[in-house]
């Protein structure tokens, strides 16, 4: 096929794929971007024994996203995308109904907490329809685990709608439960406020999944609990690292009513901006 040709059966799977990568990027320029390097891709490749062209971009555009997703370091610093901005195709049904099914802002706060990986499966998979065999080779992994990774995401996304406003004051509770019991080395205090499936994991790189694999992990800098406190960070109740008064590392926290679903850790010195002290008094 000519580029001519190639160009027009492109343009048919845009909206489709500026869909899949916002759904999974929450950035419309990242999902443009994206897009357009799926077409770099295309451009210059060899499509002759390509049979399903919609699924062999599609697969580019998920990888191109993955990518993005796993070298993304201020994730959090980012504005919430908004669905009404500019940046797709006014005008265009597909698109709009793509859109607005897939990116209601309230479930892109719910995706923003999924680890990469988890993230695509869901998009991919609940969203999108596309097969566990084909997830499975964009993320290297079996079909069965893939699996795994969806059913995860999925559990965090039913139902869940984050509330209108930040109970700061219940969030402290749960935190300050946390600290207590690493302070005094108390495991089954833990557990108490964890998530049975929570996510440790320092940016985008997951270092222990479960309640109690996280609680014994945190149960390693229990002796240097003496010097945390709560702290606002990134406007939730978390914790400041604050040996000497000085600041030099955060816990951020996810919760998911009175549990702990997501734990940062945070040593990044614009994230650590981020970090108020004075706004949860001791």
């Amino acid at each position: 096929m000519d580029q001519a040709g190639l160009a027009v059966r492109f343009e048919e799977q845009r909206p489709r794929l500026r869909a899949v990568a916002y759904r999974m990027l929450g950035s419309h320029a990242e999902a443009d971007d994206a897009v357009q390097n799926a077409w770099l891709r295309l451009s210059g490749a060899d499509t002759a024994e390509v049979a399903n062209l919609a699924g062999w971009l599609t697969t580019v555009v998920a990888r191109e996203c993955l990518k993005m997703l796993r070298t993304r370091r201020n994730r959090r610093e980012e504005p919430l995308a908004d669905i009404t901005a500019a940046g797709h195709d006014a005008g265009d049904p597909e698109a709009e109904a793509l859109l607005a099914d897939a990116v209601g802002p309230a479930l892109m706060v719910v995706l923003d907490s999924l680890a990469p990986a988890e993230r695509l499966a869901f998009v991919l998979h609940d969203v999108f329809a596309v097969p566990f065999g084909e997830i499975a080779a964009i993320l290297g992994r079996s079909p069965a685990a893939t699996r795994q990774l969806t059913s995860r995401a999925r559990r965090r996304v039913a139902g869940a709608t984050p509330p209108r406003h930040v109970d700061i004051a219940r969030q402290r509770r749960v935190v300050e439960a946390f600290l207590a019991a690493l302070r005094h080395g108390d495991l089954d205090g833990l557990l108490a406020v964890l998530d049975p499936d929570v996510l440790l994991r320092d940016g985008d790189t997951g270092l222990a999944r479960g309640a109690r694999a996280v609680g014994a992990h945190a149960l390693t800098f229990s002796r240097a609990a003496r010097f945390v406190r709560p702290a606002l960070v990134g406007g939730t109740v978390g914790l400041a690292i604050v040996p000497g008064g000085r600041l030099i590392g955060a816990l951020g926290f996810t919760f998911d009513h009175d549990r702990i679903v997501v734990i940062e850790l945070i040593g990044d010195p614009g994230r650590l901006r981020q970090v108020d002290l004075a706004a949860v008094r001791p």
